[in-house]
């Protein structure tokens, strides 16, 4: 791993690809600081060591230029995080980017325009690359949640660069997933929540070869039920995936893996907070009604599993905790891995939902990790190559 520690980057600048694809309301105001905050100390080590710094990133989706999606929207955000005035250039390449770039002094930060303004990003256009390479002398990619796309942006640039280096965030997330799948202290568990088994078929067979025990939480969990011949009622379920949740269970009793599965769950006979609620064996649900969170047998049964752990992967809720009343199965999980952590457990929380989660219930803190990549994660802990980790390779 081509590390940014101790380089000297004197008469250096830096191009660092961020991803600054945060959250805007309506009133172009930025709700949520995470990843800017996340890129600053990577950004600050370049600048400490006599270098200038060209950011890199996309927001959105846009399909040709949207001023909407302007990086001049997040450039407030991006100074007082910074705590310095970073200069906007509202090109991305051509004569006048690279004349901008060009005239910046050591210590200072210029943004660039949004690089998916330019159909060319996405495509993984190579001459579009080395139009971006222009900018700097050196290459720097912290943008682990773009990390597993090929764009121009995030792989394809590192190939005009003989100096080009992890940033402290991607270093980070490497380190974190490989705890997960390699160095953690044992026993390690994986919570996998979510409404779908399908989205998870990968990573369920993948972390079997790591873990010890891997609990199953969210709407998925009735598929495992449902084809175990149990009565889920109106829940959510996959029935072509009903014969693979079967053949899992019996892989993880032949390789020693323990799955855990809810006894009891919280039903309701509409998916709405003024429901009426009841709590019933997971197997047992009548027509009419669904499960939407853990119930109370449940979160007592996990919390010895949870506190006796010495690693923990966290990917997906226990319930619909984005309504009140199915709120508690995900509060308690929280509250135990904060409980875990505190005792020397490894934490890594990621995916949008359980981040959403943690940030909801001011568990963020209190999590040995969070990870601001939900696609590259995933995409790790399957076991795959992210394009824009091995273009950094020398």
């Amino acid at each position: 791993m081509n590390k940014i520690d101790n380089i000297n980057f004197k008469g250096e600048r830096a191009v660092i690809r961020v991803d600054y694809n945060v959250p805007i309301d309506e009133n172009n105001k930025v709700t949520d600081l995470t990843r800017i905050k996340s890129s600053k100390e990577t950004i600050q080590m370049v600048l400490k060591n006599g270098g200038s710094v060209v950011l890199l990133t996309h927001i959105g989706r846009p399909k040709g230029i949207d001023r909407r999606l302007s990086c001049s929207v997040i450039l407030n955000s991006v100074s007082k995080v910074m705590g310095q005035n970073v200069i906007f250039c509202d090109e991305t390449v051509g004569d006048l980017a690279e004349d901008a770039a060009a005239k910046l002094k050591p210590g200072q930060i210029m943004l660039m325009e949004n690089v998916r303004f330019f159909k060319e990003e996405t495509k993984g256009d190579l001459a579009f690359a080395k139009s971006l390479s222009k900018l700097g002398t050196v290459f720097i990619n912290d943008a682990f949640g773009t990390a597993h796309r090929a764009h121009s942006s995030t792989t394809l640039i590192a190939k005009f660069f003989k100096q080009k280096y992890y940033g402290k965030l991607l270093e980070k997330e490497v380190n974190s997933i490989n705890k997960v799948i390699e160095d953690g202290k044992k026993p390690k568990l994986a919570i996998l929540g979510g409404a779908k088994i399908s989205s998870k078929i990968t990573i369920i067979e993948s972390l079997m070869r790591s873990v010890d025990d891997i609990l199953i939480g969210g709407g998925m969990a009735y598929t495992f039920i449902k084809a175990q011949g149990g009565l889920i009622g109106d829940s959510i379920c996959e029935l072509d995936f009903c014969d693979y949740a079967l053949e899992l269970i019996k892989k993880s009793k032949s390789i020693g893996v323990r799955m855990h599965l809810p006894t009891d769950v919280v039903i309701a006979n509409s998916f709405s907070n003024n429901a009426k609620t009841h709590v019933s064996k997971i197997e047992c649900i009548p027509k009419g009604w669904q499960g939407l969170d853990f119930g109370p047998e449940s979160i007592q049964k996990i919390k010895p599993l949870i506190l006796n752990s010495k690693t923990i992967l966290w990917n997906g809720p226990l319930g619909v905790f984005e309504l009140d009343a199915f709120s508690k199965g995900t509060i308690a999980l929280g509250e135990f891995i904060t409980k875990a952590t505190s005792n020397g457990t490894f934490s890594l929380v990621g995916g949008g939902d359980s981040v959403a989660a943690v940030k909801k219930f001011g568990f963020f803190n209190k999590m040995s990790y969070v990870s601001t990549g939900g696609g590259a994660m995933l995409e790790s802990l399957e076991g795959k190559v992210l394009p824009g980790l091995k273009a950094l390779q020398k």
